[in-house]
């Protein structure tokens, strides 16, 4: 699968997240209409977006120029890469 070109379909992908994001929201506080469920889910939230940064963003410009994303696979994938070759290199080759 190509990379999605089309302003259009690149905006109504991003409409769809938070509209998705926000009914699973708005599901979880209807079963569970506490304070304390708003604050865990925004934190939730607010953690994974976070999470998200640092895994594209911050490792891209401030740990490994050469770092490309194309998702979180990807990046789990890197992260294990660069883990074994840690290792590899630490111990050297088996």
């Amino acid at each position: 699968m190509g990379d999605l070109k089309n302003p259009r379909a690149i905006y109504a992908k991003g409409i769809l997240f938070l509209v998705l994001g926000g009914l699973a929201g708005g599901l979880i506080l209807v079963d569970n209409p506490k304070w304390s469920t708003a604050g865990l889910l925004a934190i939730c939230v607010w953690a994974f977006c976070r999470s998200y940064y640092f895994a594209f963003y911050v490792i891209e410009h401030y740990v490994d120029a050469q770092y490309r994303f194309a998702g979180i696979l990807h990046f789990l994938r890197y992260c294990w890469h660069r883990t074994a070759g840690q290792k590899e290199h630490k111990h050297g080759p088996h």
